[in-house]
């Protein structure tokens, strides 16, 4: 679509994009309340999970709760889940820690772990993994992942484990072959979508983001990008910057509820 909503408005830059920098993360409690408990998982090298929604800002959160990490003293291992065989992931896992890769599992599990303890022991690095997607996850991976965490008798609590998925992954945690992983589990963050004044919150950030601080959206439009987007930050992108272009089609310095659903009808 054109650009030139961009020169009619002002924007300094796209507005609405996902490739926000971790400083211009907006700072809601939802996001602090995951930071606090990712954090809380880590000191204790136990498990966190992150759930949510399509679009609810999973991932950004969790950026946002690592990037509080110092690099030199953290290792962070983070993989995108896949419906794959446990031997997959473990090949995810070498991959991220520049390691050699074999064809079974029992030597995958030998080397990521002689690869984890050199960083914890040797180079006196804090390892995390993450795995993103993981309601992705097949129910036999969930039922060996906890192996990898346990080091001397499990009395080492040597490699912290953050879950984000979507609502299904708790599902997957409650059968009876996931409890190992499940029982490691200290902290539980779920985000939803805002609401309606969390949502105008959001939207005014963004625009200052994009170089503009004037009042754009018109109280109704952010009424019906609330309710167009169920609260939900991705969708919720997707209808201010179509209605944005929409309003710039007619000259219109405001944006309206019109302008919102006309957005909506490029949107599934």
């Amino acid at each position: 679509m054109s650009q030139a909503y961009r020169t009619f408005f002002g924007f300094s830059r796209e507005p609405f994009s996902s490739e926000l920098k971790v400083e211009e993360v907006l700072k809601t409690e939802a996001v602090l309340a995951v930071a606090d408990r990712v954090n809380y998982a880590i000191r204790l090298g136990a498990i966190a999970l992150i759930t949510g929604e399509v679009g609810s800002g999973k991932s950004t959160a969790l950026r946002f709760a690592l990037s509080r990490l110092h690099p030199s003293e953290y290792r962070l291992l983070w993989i995108t889940a896949g419906g794959g065989s446990i031997l997959e992931l473990y090949r995810q896992i070498t991959w991220e820690l520049e390691v050699e890769t074999t064809s079974t599992r029992a030597a995958s599990t030998r080397i990521i772990r002689k690869s984890l303890l050199d960083l914890v022991l040797g180079k006196k690095q804090k390892v995390v993994l993450i795995i993103d997607e993981a309601s992705l996850l097949r129910l036999e991976v969930f039922a060996e992942l906890h192996t990898l965490t346990q080091f001397d008798g499990d009395s080492k609590p040597l490699l912290p484990l953050l879950l984000a998925g979507q609502n299904n992954l708790l599902d997957k945690l409650y059968w009876r072959t996931s409890l190992p992983l499940s029982s490691r589990v200290v902290a539980r963050s779920h985000l939803e979508g805002v609401d309606r004044q969390g949502m105008e919150n959001y939207l005014n950030h963004h625009l200052r983001l994009a170089g503009v601080n004037l009042l754009v959206f018109s109280d109704q439009a952010i009424t019906a990008i609330h309710q167009g987007s169920g609260g939900l930050f991705r969708k919720a992108n997707h209808l201010a910057r179509g209605s944005l272009i929409a309003a710039a089609a007619e000259k219109c310095q405001q944006v309206s509820a019109e302008h919102v659903r006309l957005a909506s009808t490029e949107l599934i």
